[in-house]
């Protein structure tokens, strides 16, 4: 887990935060057989939305990249509390994301690519991940990306 850690540290400046306390009544992390269902996680940074704001209005396809790399990283937290080790992780199986979009943006995928290059790059083939990135009007907070994952362990 060290590795991983070091290794969001060193490339993108990024540290795996303590979790935030959920905004409702639902889990961060909830088991099923060998599968672990990761609830959406915004960019947020010591509690406090960090990017909000639409992207392809108010933020570039590089600032959306950096907002879901952070909120990526909120999950690995949760994942990291959960587990208690990342290394535990045996292969990352989807990871779905939403971008709060200007009205006639349709780069969603180049958004996300930020989150999954973090998976790649932290984990090797085994944050090789299946995809939806998806385009919405509103997100919780005004946040600009929302990331939940499912990880098999």
């Amino acid at each position: 887990m060290l590795e991983i850690e070091e290794t969001l540290l060193l490339r993108y400046g990024l540290e795996l935060p303590a979790p935030s306390e959920p905004d409702g009544y639902y889990a961060r992390v909830i088991p099923t057989g060998n599968l672990l269902y990761v609830c959406g996680h915004t960019p947020k940074r010591q509690g406090e939305y960090v990017f909000l704001g639409k992207v392809g209005e108010d933020f570039s396809v590089e600032q959306g990249q950096e907002a879901a790399r952070i909120a990526m990283t909120n999950c690995l937290a949760a994942l990291k509390e959960h587990l208690g080790d990342l290394s535990l992780i045996k292969q990352f199986v989807q990871v779905i994301g939403y971008v709060r979009s200007a009205e006639h943006f349709t780069q969603q995928p180049l958004v996300m690519n930020g989150a999954s290059e973090l998976l790649l790059t932290c984990f090797g083939e085994r944050g090789r991940h299946t995809r939806m990135a998806l385009g919405t009007n509103q997100l919780p907070g005004g946040a600009a990306v929302e990331i939940m994952c499912v990880v098999e362990v």
